[in-house]
């Protein structure tokens, strides 16, 4: 049975980005706040302010404002984006370097500070230096079997550690001291400041593409074998039941309390609560997709969408019209993180109010008992 938890609302059109030349495909997205960063595959960078508006009937719309955009001047396509923005700096990845430039005009630094030789990176988004002008970036690097940490400043960049790992490494995820590695046969963890590794499962990234994403404090989502996306924490051990997934995955993100994922055809959108998938929605050629600060971001080669979530209480309300209390109220519990607590007990109270009625209707007077008591 499913529930609306998000609504696909259209971000960026394709005239915006490419006009008639359809030879240009969306390789990456990044949004920090307002701004939204695109790279294509023909070495660009456009940056667009994403508005958002609310209809008097509540509706969401997205109007995007080009504010400009920049070419890198090489015949590669920008494979990945990443803001710093404490630094008001974007990491551009475009032929295996990675430049920094200016969040606001583009331009690269002027000192020219790039890391060299790398083939995938991620933030540390929970960074251990405690200097709040550097970010931390961890790199899959072009020699075999390598991983290097840098401390990366306004203008400059620095190597911290170089660690070697058993097999190859093809996606990493960090927290900490702790990265969250899948290799050519498995997932690992492991401590970049003792050495030490903890093998997780069995992974043929031969097969298909991995999935390595930091959702929390020392806890990661991956891509299991048998189409499940399963919780790791840095001690190698799964504190939440696996959620069951398409065997083609492509990408994964996470906006409490549910996992989207999105395959070949759709996205599919599973909770963390009780692990049941609760929504599908059709998407074509889709493959890309990201979460930002809370906002989550799908992308085809020509357009982007935003997945608006749909306010928790309304989805309540939405469970309880169709009479499926239980689901209502582990949802409900859930959202006590998302909300104030003196709104959260006002709103509590109303909705086992509201289930204890549904069930003495149902004359299930002992669970009604419990639910009024």
């Amino acid at each position: 049975m499913s529930v609306k938890a998000f609504k696909l609302v259209s971000a960026v059109e394709r005239e915006m980005l490419m006009g008639d030349k359809n030879y240009i495909n969306i390789e990456c997205i990044e949004c920090c706040g307002k701004n939204l960063y695109i790279g294509t595959n023909d070495c660009f960078i456009y940056h667009f302010l994403l508005d958002e508006k609310i209809s008097t009937a509540g509706k969401i719309t997205f109007a995007a404002t080009k504010q400009l955009h920049k070419y890198l001047g090489l015949k590669k396509p920008v494979s990945e984006l990443k803001a710093a923005s404490a630094l008001t700096r974007l990491l551009v990845l475009c032929d295996s370097t990675i430049t920094l430039v200016n969040m606001m005009n583009l331009e690269p630094v002027p000192t020219g500070a790039r890391i060299k030789g790398a083939v995938t990176f991620a933030l540390n988004e929970n960074p251990v230096s405690g200097d709040p002008f550097c970010v931390e970036v961890c790199i899959i690097s072009v020699k075999r079997r390598t991983i290097q940490m840098f401390m990366v400043f306004e203008d400059r960049v620095q190597i911290v550690k170089e660690v070697f790992t058993p097999e190859q490494p093809c996606a990493v995820a960090v927290d900490g001291y702790y990265l969250c590695l899948a290799l050519t046969t498995q997932y690992i963890i492991l401590n970049y400041n003792t050495g030490v590794s903890q093998d997780l499962f069995p992974y043929c990234s031969d097969e298909k593409r991995p999935i390595v994403k930091r959702i929390g404090r020392q806890e990661f989502l991956l891509a299991g074998p048998g189409g499940l996306g399963m919780f790791a924490t840095v001690d190698g051990i799964s504190q939440r039941a696996p959620v069951h997934w398409s065997e083609n995955v492509i990408g994964a993100a996470l906006c409490f309390p549910y996992v989207v994922a999105l395959d070949d055809e759709f996205i599919t959108v599973h909770s963390m609560l009780d692990q049941q998938q609760k929504q599908t929605l059709p998407f074509k050629e889709g493959h890309i997709l990201q979460d930002f600060e809370g906002k989550v971001i799908v992308a085809t080669n020509k357009g982007v969408y935003i997945l608006v979530p749909l306010p928790l209480e309304k989805q309540i309300q939405d469970l309880l019209a169709s009479h499926r209390v239980e689901e209502a109220l582990v949802l409900a519990k859930g959202a006590r993180r998302n909300i104030p607590k003196e709104k959260f007990q006002v709103m509590y109270k109303r909705i086992l109010q509201q289930a204890g009625f549904i069930q003495f209707a149902q004359l299930q007077f002992l669970e009604a008992k419990e639910l009024f008591r």
